[in-house]
């Protein structure tokens, strides 16, 4: 904002900006005006030439009627009939063009006039010709109506009357050019003066350029300054931001960790106990209790489900097998469950690597993560886990060939994976996503397999 009124501060930048708006005010109009005249000469033009073309599409037709109709007289073979009656049935259709065309030129429809006078009689001495030739072909009085001159006279006025609507059209269209060479004259002549005025303003531009210049170097001077103090309280921030996020993780794991050994301990207990006692009361039954056998029976399933679910809920709070196997067995586990659960085919490929408990956790909840977002939305067939183990690093990939989406739209619309990405590039690795709507999801993770620094929380205070 600031080099914008520098720029047209003073008269120079005064006069430059009021130069610039005139030609380009000047430029629209010209152009404006130049497309407005050519389009209404150009339409002009067009129907001058229908209006031609509709003529001479008359003159063809009367031709074709009276050699028809000649044809008939002289054989008397029915067929020549034919063309005599397409075409007076296509004379009908071009005479209502041509009036349409002329109705509004008093002085062409005038002439059109007599165009259609002279069709009318000369169709009129045709037929009354064809009928007596039909009514008595042996009786030879059309020789005395065709003898006569009146079918000459009627096409003589035919033509004449043509002739003028053509020399009037033809006038017309050289009109019409005219008119179309002369706006496209004064568009040129006025695009000339536009470009003077834009070089003249241009001119004075560079006038002004090397004040600018100057100022920009200063305030780029500024600026410098400026970035280099706010990139250290950005880095300041930041640091501070991820190490308060890494302590909420370590806290939320602990959560999880806690509810997942409560849910084991006093909910587990209460669960088994209720078990043994719905067994100890089926088996005191009376023999005969069907009903209430088959009741015990279905509490008893009931609370199988539940304690199901309750060691499906601790595995996904805190993975048991993770700690005390692994982490390839705790992701076979994982994805074999995930598999049966889902009714999805899951191949793996996992090859050893040695990773610390945050990082093998990471890798872990990535995984399961993946997981839960194919169940929910990728309606796959088919999931493929790769881990790969390299000198200073793993790589993880979980692919599907389900539907697939857009990730610039999707980047956001939950929290699952922007904390895990935060997770992985707080190890200091990199989390990537490559999908496209109908052709499935890839998931990217590169991790240290060394123990990556990390910042405590406390240490910032």
């Amino acid at each position: 904002m600031k080099l914008v009124n520098k720029l047209f501060s003073g008269s120079t930048g005064t006069i430059a900006l009021i130069l610039a708006i005139a030609g380009a005010v000047a430029l629209i109009a010209i152009n404006e005006y130049g497309f407005r005249s050519s389009t209404a000469s150009l339409n002009e033009i067009d129907r001058v030439q229908e209006r031609r073309g509709l003529v001479n599409r008359l003159l063809q037709l009367m031709l074709d009627a009276e050699t028809g109709q000649r044809g008939y007289l002289i054989t008397g073979n029915p067929s020549y009939l034919t063309p005599y009656r397409e075409s007076v049935d296509q004379l009908s259709a071009v005479l209502d063009s041509l009036r349409n065309s002329y109705m509004r030129d008093p002085v062409a429809m005038s002439k059109f006039a007599q165009l259609s006078r002279a069709t009318s009689r000369k169709l009129a001495e045709l037929d009354v010709t064809i009928k007596i030739k039909e009514a008595n072909p042996g009786n030879p009085n059309w020789q005395a109506v065709v003898g006569t001159d009146l079918g000459k006279q009627y096409m003589e006025e035919i033509r004449h009357a043509a002739t003028q609507l053509v020399n009037a059209a033809s006038v017309d269209l050289e009109s019409g050019l005219h008119r179309v060479e002369s706006s496209l004259q004064i568009s040129r002549v006025g695009i000339a003066l536009v470009v003077a005025l834009a070089l003249l303003a241009f001119q004075l531009y560079l006038r002004r350029s090397k004040e600018l210049n100057e100022a920009s170097d200063r305030e780029k001077r500024m600026l410098s300054d400026d970035k280099i103090r706010l990139e250290s309280m950005v880095s300041e921030r930041t640091a501070r931001l991820t190490a308060l996020a890494n302590h909420l993780q370590q806290i939320q794991e602990q959560e999880r960790e806690r509810l997942a050994r409560e849910l084991h301990d006093e909910l587990g207990s209460l669960l088994t106990a209720a078990k043994l006692d719905v067994a100890r009361a089926r088996s005191r039954l009376p023999e005969g209790s069907k009903e209430a056998f088959e009741r015990m029976q279905h509490l008893t399933e009931t609370l199988n489900a539940g304690i199901a679910l309750k060691r499906r809920i601790i595995e996904d709070l805190r993975p048991s097998t993770l700690a005390k196997l692994g982490l390839l067995p705790a992701l076979e586990v994982l994805c074999r469950e995930f598999q049966e659960r889902a009714n999805v085919t899951v191949v793996t490929e996992l090859e050893h690597v040695t990773l610390n408990d945050d990082t093998a956790l990471t890798v872990y909840r990535v995984v399961q993560e993946s997981m839960t977002n194919v169940a929910k939305y990728a309606s796959a067939t088919e999931v493929t886990v790769t881990l790969k183990n390299y000198s200073n690093f793993a790589e993880l990939s979980v692919s599907d060939n389900g539907k697939g989406f857009d990730v610039a739209s999707r980047s956001n619309a939950s929290y699952g994976i922007p904390g895990l990405r935060h997770r992985v590039e707080a190890l200091q690795g990199s989390y990537k996503i490559e999908s496209e709507i109908g052709k499935g999801t890839d998931i990217n993770v590169i991790v240290p397999t060394t123990c990556p620094v990390v910042i405590d929380a406390k240490a910032l205070d």
